[in-house]
């Protein structure tokens, strides 16, 4: 049995659709569906039943994805083992971090690794999904939580508080802005999807739904929202900027912890090792602007 093929099949089923396998594969859409024609035709049997965009599996399928899994997951095991054996600081390390982090923080933090290890390469997956780290899809992960996973290692490098931030156009017209209160006056920016999950947008939801006039389900875009006069925004404190002023900070917000994490067989891997390293340094002695 032909492992691509194999592997092809276990990330559709888990996608849902050949974009979803296709995104996490790296690979075309038609590279994929070719795989999946080619793997069928090799075990002599549908694995999938099309509803619309959302490939389902056949009874076939979902015995066929049971026993696959468990091989999928035997591969991943002895990759961490050979990966884990590597001792020169050279090779790709899969980095993934939020989106605001990724974007605004990180080019800063690896700024020097680039000069000191020149045969490191890093791949940077801009995310605010949890990603399953036991396939590899990612290294290392930045994320802003209070309770990490238990099956990853990794040490909290710093807190991010939350303030209230406006355009300085903006406010130079709107109406005084100088304690929570006052967003009751003003046109807000708030979270949609997950960030409704956060403590922050919980919390404007809660107190100020009624003015919030824009919704994104991302950091950074609320905050370009914000910068061009749309609103308030309550944003952690690493979205700084030249033409986004902080009013005030939010005391009744708890910082996020910033966390640095891998898997446990990764963690004596040269490369891996001096990456984590050098994230945590910067973080260590990082100030946002203020």
């Amino acid at each position: 049995m032909d492992w691509n093929g194999l592997k092809t099949f276990l990330t559709i089923a888990e996608a849902g659709s050949l974009a979803g396998a296709a995104k996490r594969l790296g690979v075309n859409h038609s590279t994929v569906y070719r795989r999946l024609l080619a793997f069928e035709t090799e075990i002599g049997s549908k694995l999938f039943n099309q509803d619309g965009n959302r490939y389902v599996l056949t009874e076939m399928g979902e015995a066929l994805a049971s026993q696959g899994q468990r091989i999928q997951s035997d591969f991943d095991s002895l990759e961490r083992t050979l990966v884990g054996k590597e001792q020169l600081p050279k090779g790709t390390v899969k980095i993934t971090a939020p989106f605001n982090l990724a974007n605004r923080v990180l080019p800063h933090a690896l700024s020097s690794l680039r000069v000191r290890y020149p045969d490191i390469q890093v791949d940077i997956l801009s995310s605010n999904q949890a990603l399953n780290m036991n396939s590899r899809i990612a290294d290392i992960a930045v994320r802003a939580t209070p309770a990490p996973p238990e099956h990853l290692v990794g040490k909290k490098v710093c807190e991010l508080a939350w303030g209230v931030f406006a355009a300085k156009s903006y406010l130079k017209t709107a109406p005084p802005l100088q304690t929570q209160q006052d967003l009751a006056l003003h046109r807000l920016v708030g979270g949609t999807g997950a960030m409704l999950d956060l403590p922050a947008f919980a919390w404007l939801e809660k107190q100020f739904s009624h003015r919030i006039h824009t919704r994104c389900d991302e950091l950074t875009a609320m905050s370009y929202f914000a910068e061009q006069g749309h609103g308030v925004a309550v944003l952690p404190m690493d979205q700084c900027r030249v033409d986004l002023q902080l009013v005030f900070i939010l005391s009744e917000i708890s910082a996020s912890q910033i966390w640095l994490l891998t898997h446990p067989d990764l963690r004596k891997v040269a490369r891996i090792r001096i990456v984590m390293d050098e994230l945590a340094h910067f973080f260590a002695t990082w100030q946002p602007a203020k």
